[in-house]
């Protein structure tokens, strides 16, 4: 299993969700607020929507040393989707097709750089095991941790990120089979100039309280399950035209599970940018630039509220500024 990064043009600001409590100072009956205010972070363990070359290796076999991948054409970042027209989910899933072969040639569906072609793969049979290989090395899931932005009181769903999940060369993902999770903030890398920092975080248990089911170029989205909302503040959202420049404060967590308000200003609002740079902000909160250094992965998604309505989401830091960076809309999340 690798780590999930979750990227947006040249710098990132990681993901994810959860619920907070009472103290985070909105009025927990606001009129008419169909939503949750999120804040919490999250662990997201998304599937990769099947078997994912991470490299190329080597099999010993009976007759010597094979490159059974390699040979065929097979590079790294090659997603295996299907082995024989039998859809492949998991790493079991390529071992049994390629068990199944029994030494024959296999044709395997590849998909890369967005598009899907048939390699036609001749198996090696490993001489200690005895087991069929094509001499690669996969994953069938990504994780990473973020920030969630809102929950649908009715619904149950949620938005997060506020920009598009991509793998190291910056593809759009295809999630299949994600799950959400507990995650408790233990430590920072604080962010410098000229380099992002992060959130380190780690999964509290094995059951998953939500399922994450899209990611598109506004977010990850998907929908709570089983969850207990008690601790949850109920929060109105307000359009980027009741927006304006001046005072404002994100809700992130930084340390454990709960979230906090730390103060920010709003230096620019843009309702027509059409890559979901919204707002500039700058964090003005010195408790949060003394921990983290400004904005750092893991806190896009972190919700922006001005005069007690939610009116966006962190989405990037400025590479060469962490205490600046830009948000995106509410409405353009709430519409997915």
């Amino acid at each position: 299993m690798r780590k999930l990064k979750f990227y947006i043009a040249a710098l990132s600001v990681a993901l994810c969700c959860i619920f907070f409590g009472q103290q985070a100072g909105i009025t927990a009956d606001a009129a008419g607020g169909k939503y949750y205010l999120g804040g919490m972070t999250a662990g997201f363990m998304l599937g990769a929507g099947g078997a994912e070359i991470i490299d190329l290796s080597e099999v010993n076999a009976e007759d010597g040393m094979r490159r059974p991948a390699e040979e065929a054409g097979l590079k790294a970042g090659d997603c295996i989707c299907a082995a024989d027209g039998v859809k492949i989910k998991t790493i079991k899933d390529l071992n049994d097709a390629l068990a199944r072969c029994e030494g024959k040639e296999v044709t395997l569906t590849v998909k890369r750089n967005g598009e899907c072609a048939e390699v036609r793969v001749l198996p090696a049979k490993e001489k200690k095991s005895g087991k069929y290989k094509i001499g690669v090395l996969i994953r069938d899931t990504l994780s990473g941790i973020g920030t969630v932005t809102f929950i649908d009181k009715e619904t149950g769903r949620f938005g997060a990120l506020g920009h598009k999940v991509a793998d190291e060369g910056n593809n759009l993902l295809e999630i299949s089979d994600s799950k959400v999770y507990l995650c408790s903030i233990v430590g920072v890398n604080k962010g410098t100039r000229g380099k992002a920092g992060e959130l380190r975080g780690l999964f509290l248990n094995d059951k998953a309280i939500a399922r994450a089911e899209k990611v598109c170029s506004t977010g990850l989205y998907g929908k709570f399950e089983n969850y207990d909302y008690s601790r949850c503040t109920t929060i109105d959202v307000a359009p980027l035209a009741e927006a304006t420049i001046g005072k404002a404060v994100i809700y992130s967590t930084i340390d454990g599970t709960c979230p906090q308000a730390y103060e920010i200003a709003i230096a620019k609002v843009d309702e027509g940018n059409r890559e979901n740079k919204n707002f500039v902000i700058k964090v003005t909160d010195e408790k949060l630039i003394e921990e983290t250094g400004g904005i750092v992965q893991g806190m896009s998604g972190s919700p922006i509220v001005q005069n007690g309505k939610l009116i966006g989401a962190v989405t990037h830091v400025f590479i060469n500024d962490p205490t600046r960076g830009y948000g995106i809309g509410i409405e353009k999340m709430i519409g997915e």
